[in-house]
């Protein structure tokens, strides 16, 4: 998997991102510029190009958390909370 990374495009400093967490598992990074910095790890089998695609879609939007996680449910992709 390469790693992919998403900013908004209006400016904004929200971030998101794939990587590979240490135990070799897909994870999902967000990070608001200022405060606040998440990961998630993705439950079950996801192809990457559904991950890029929900992540791509959330961080264009005004409330990126929120519409992360829409995009993962339409998807059907499990996370779970592993960092705050």
């Amino acid at each position: 998997m390469t790693q992919s990374f998403f900013h908004s495009p209006s400016g904004g400093v929200d971030f998101l991102g794939l990587r590979r967490g240490r135990r070799g598992d897909t994870e999902i990074v967000y990070d608001d510029g200022v405060a606040r910095r998440m990961v998630w790890r993705v439950q079950g089998v996801a192809s990457e190009d559904a991950l890029g695609d929900a992540l791509a879609v959330a961080v264009g939007a005004v409330r990126v958390l929120p519409a992360l996680y829409a995009e993962l449910k339409r998807r059907s992709i499990a996370i779970e909370v592993i960092g705050n």
